[in-house]
Formats: structure tokens, sequence, C-alpha cells
């Protein structure tokens, strides 16, 4: 059973840095793809960014590039979202997912953590 545990959200001013984290269980993490989704209230569900399980390669939603890096850490079963020049816009749960040797490319993720609360002050 896939569990995923995010933690690093918290309150920041305008401008500042977060890195978020997420360790997963209960599954050969090498082999999942993983993904960050957000959703302030009143919102859709939005991607932030995607690491794929095979060439590390990444993308990223359009409203984070340049500002937010995905990596992730195979042996310790962990992905991250390190995020800076954070901006009021930027509120929201972050949300960790996974998909079994998907592409990063495609947003169909089907296994979710709980979300922690990023938020950014002006």
């Amino acid at each position: 059973q896939v569990q995923l545990v995010e933690s690093g959200g918290g309150l920041v001013q305008a401008g500042g840095s977060l890195r978020l984290s997420c360790a997963a269980s209960g599954i050969t993490f090498s082999r999942y793809t993983m993904g960050w989704f957000r959703q302030a209230p009143g919102k859709e569900r939005e991607f932030v960014a995607a690491i794929n399980w095979s060439d590390f390669g990444a993308y990223y939603g359009d409203s984070v590039k340049g500002r937010f890096t995905i990596s992730r850490d195979n042996a310790k079963k962990t992905v991250y979202l390190q995020m800076n020049s954070l901006k009021p816009e930027d509120t929201a749960v972050y949300s960790c997912a996974a998909k079994w040797m998907g592409s990063a490319r495609d947003r169909d993720f089907g296994s979710w953590g709980q979300g922690t609360q990023v938020s950014v002050s002006s």
C-alpha cells in the first residue's frame, strides 16, 4: 500500500523560500514517477512539478517555472520541492503524488498524500 507523507509547509513572507519533502513507503520508490500538485481555496487542483522515475527528467507548471525545483533521493525514498521567490499566489495545500513507471509529462497520478499547507504573506 502506497503511503505518502508530506512535510515542510508553513508560513513565509513573499520572496522567501521553503523546501517541501514527501516520504514514501510501501512502494519500490525507484520505479515511481513522483509529482507535486497544489490546491488553493475555491480553485481547482493545479499541477506544480513532476520527476521521472527513469531519467529524473523534470516538468513544471508554467506558474512555477524558474522558481521551483523538484528532486528525488531514491535511497531515502523521498521527493523534494524547493520553492524560491515565493509569492502570495503560491498559497495552497501542496500534495505529493506517485505513479508506477509513468511519464512525468502526463498528469495522471494514482496515489496521493494528505498535503501540507503553504502560506505566503505579502
